[in-house]
């Protein structure tokens, strides 16, 4: 089995993840992607972030048509930050016999060398990076190289399309009382009223 973990704080998720996490899929022939709310984000602890149970539910409704991507509440479950490299070690022990994948921005492939245990998280998965806005190709296969020179282990780049869709935009147009549905998935728009968030 090939598995991918794809961690964010989908505070909200939006279609622009939805559109990674299925080129992720075809590119990378995965078997399932598993999204992983964050619980408490070591880079977030200065943030406001919407209670985990209701990011957590908007990622359920968002993928609730897509066999073949399933959520998990592991992080939003400990009390702990959430170190990366903790969370692809439990599920490496969890299923010892999956071909492991952690997808992630090239943002983070840049700050890389700040994560914690760099070492251990590179040992249990294959890294898969995806574009995003505001970095060149040539920055991005320098960071690429290092890490692989660094670390010995490879790093998946996967060029494909970028949605430039941000949660920062979203919720701005939600407190601007503008139209969102063609940015969300669906059932993810009756989940942000019935609560009241981004207001």
């Amino acid at each position: 089995m090939r598995k991918a973990i794809f961690g964010g704080t989908f505070d909200p998720i939006h279609v622009g993840h939805l559109h990674i996490a299925y080129e992720a899929l075809y590119n990378l022939k995965l078997d399932k992607v598993i999204f992983m709310p964050s619980g408490n984000p070591p880079h977030k602890v200065n943030r406001v972030v919407t209670a985990a149970e209701i990011r957590y539910e908007m990622v359920e409704a968002a993928i609730s048509k897509e066999p073949l991507f399933e959520i998990d509440d592991y992080e939003i479950n400990n009390s702990n930050l959430s170190y990366t490299y903790k969370t692809m070690e439990y599920f490496n022990n969890l299923e010892s016999q999956t071909d492991w994948y952690f997808l992630t921005g090239v943002d983070s492939l840049m700050d890389l060398k700040k994560w914690r245990n760099v070492d251990i998280l590179l040992e249990n998965c294959n890294l898969a990076v995806f574009s995003r806005p505001g970095y060149t190709h040539e920055d991005i296969v320098q960071m690429k190289n290092y890490i692989e020179k660094t670390y010995k282990k490879e790093i998946m780049y996967l060029e494909i399309p970028v949605l430039d869709i941000s949660s920062t935009v979203i919720k701005e147009k939600i407190k601007l009382s503008r139209q969102i549905d063609y940015l969300l998935p669906c059932g993810v728009q009756e989940v942000i009223e019935r609560y009241h968030i981004y207001k």
